[in-house]
């Protein structure tokens, strides 16, 4: 063997000249990028070190080019060395094939196909961080922290994120199979889902009690703001006095509008949210501007472990500010940006360049932001019933396995109409619609512990701001102060 050996090598030998000529102008290619950089590295060093390693590199390119027991075309093996570069990083960053990047765009115009999660990389599992209500993958029962360990009958284990949202989309109308593994079950789950369009309704509202408005943010995309204004002025035509703002199970979306979101809420000259990276081009200040009309009820925000990004963003400025009170539960903790950066062919790189800060310095990468008021969500059966086992005391573990997955989880995270006649019958069918209303609503209090709560707090707002005022003239020096409730 070792003889067979020695004669594939010489033939090796006479067949490389193409193939290291190729790698030495790839090397070239980077030795020259990588000179750019140069005031940042010591040649000596470093930078020696570098030019070796890419050396090896060159090396073991034409290796494969020429003896791999295949033929593999330079494209694949440049494409999945890139892959493997970036995947040494963090997470979040990743490189986008040209189909990949077009997808992405479409993606944050709040319109495109797929199954409707939102799925990030655990310890190199690809996870659920949150579905996306109303969509395929919600209806069909997928929940935030299941970890996807199939699509069609392949492993996902060393699947990278583009990879993996490529295998789930296609075309509208056909199914796709996925296997997923959720705490507490002795056995995988599997799913069968039809693939639609996710055309994401950011905005839902609803009113609580004749005078609490009610808005959810499912997501933030670039229509966002612009529907939180409509929804805004919907609720305030019926006499709203106070607000619940929801972004639970919310995985973020775009900066710019996390930024418009938390304007709607704060006075002038306020800090919202900074930025430090590496370099000084990426710190960056994002503040409350003097466009756009503001709201200034009573405010509490409702987060949860699925609340990430752009989530966070919102939650810690209002918090820090003192503009609204947190309630839920810690959320996901990604606090880092990325910057999505073009490049010659088409594709683009997704590269995480700085991490988010709240307005007093909070880090949001890791730590997520922490409720003033802890309100965990308690699970329900079928008819709605909190069951028997969330009720009882549960051992620290069986709480910590129960909890959304956080970034620190991560691997390599960064630290009616009224009727025409005598209108008695119009009034009639008016009160009916107003009764099935308010059954409904009372149901969503019934079956979410969390909204519950908040409405509670709410209500009683009025009693607890009176009460305060009237310490005060007592000679009292008893104050509120939204947002900062512990």
């Amino acid at each position: 063997m070792y003889f067979k050996a020695q004669i594939q090598s010489n033939s090796w030998n006479r067949s490389v000249s193409i193939s290291s000529a190729l790698a030495c102008l790839f090397l070239m290619i980077f030795m020259c990028s990588a000179q750019v950089n140069a005031k940042e590295m010591d040649v000596s060093g470093e930078g020696g070190n570098t030019y070796e390693r890419l050396k090896v590199f060159s090396e073991i390119f034409s290796l494969i080019e020429s003896s791999y027991v295949e033929p593999v075309e330079s494209k694949t093996l440049i494409e999945g060395a890139i892959r493997g570069m970036v995947k040494a990083l963090d997470p979040h960053t990743s490189y986008l094939p040209p189909k990949a990047f077009q997808d992405m765009k479409v993606e944050t115009s709040g319109k495109f196909g797929g199954l409707g999660i939102e799925i990030s990389i655990r310890s190199g599992v690809l996870t659920v961080v949150s579905p996306i209500e109303g969509t395929p993958a919600f209806n069909a029962g997928i929940q935030a922290g299941d970890k996807i360990i199939k699509i069609e009958g392949d492993s996902t284990l060393d699947m990278t994120l583009t990879d993996a949202v490529s295998n789930m989309r296609g075309e509208i109308g056909t199914s796709i199979n996925i296997t997923i593994f959720r705490e507490g079950l002795e056995k995988p789950l599997d799913f069968q889902i039809v693939r639609d369009i996710i055309k994401i309704q950011n905005i839902k509202k609803k009113v609580y009690n004749d005078d609490i408005g009610y808005i959810k943010i499912r997501s933030f995309s670039k229509a966002t703001s612009a529907d939180l204004d409509k929804a805004l002025a919907a609720l305030e035509e019926k006499g709203i006095r106070k607000l619940i703002l929801d972004v639970r199970n919310n995985p973020g979306g775009l900066l710019n509008q996390a930024v418009e979101v938390s304007d709607r809420f704060l006075d002038e000259e306020n800090l919202i949210v900074y930025t430090k990276g590496r370099s000084e081009d990426q710190n960056m200040r994002f503040t409350t501007h003097d466009t756009g009309k503001r709201v200034s009820y009573p405010m509490i925000v409702l987060v949860n472990g699925g609340s990430a990004s752009a989530s966070e963003i919102v939650a810690g400025a209002l918090q820090d500010l003192g503009r609204a009170v947190v309630v839920g539960a810690p959320t996901f903790g990604k606090g880092s940006v990325q910057t999505i950066i073009p490049l010659s062919d088409g594709s683009a790189l997704r590269l995480t360049t700085a991490r988010y800060y709240t307005p007093s310095g909070r880090v949001i990468q890791e730590k997520g932001i922490v409720p003033d008021i802890l309100v965990e969500r308690k699970n329900r059966d079928a008819d709605g019933a909190e069951k028997d086992e969330d009720v009882k005391k549960e051992t620290s573990e069986k709480e910590r396995m129960r909890r959304f997955l956080r970034e620190k989880d991560l691997k390599k995270h960064l630290k009616g109409k009224s009727s025409i006649g005598d209108g008695v019958e119009g009034e009639i069918q008016e009160s009916l619609s107003k009764d099935k209303e308010r059954t409904a609503l009372e149901e969503d209090l019934e079956k979410d512990n969390q909204l519950r709560y908040a409405v509670s707090l709410l209500s009683g707002w009025d009693i607890m701001v009176g009460t305060l005022k009237s310490q005060g003239k007592n000679g009292g020096s008893a104050h509120l102060t939204l947002g900062q409730a512990h």
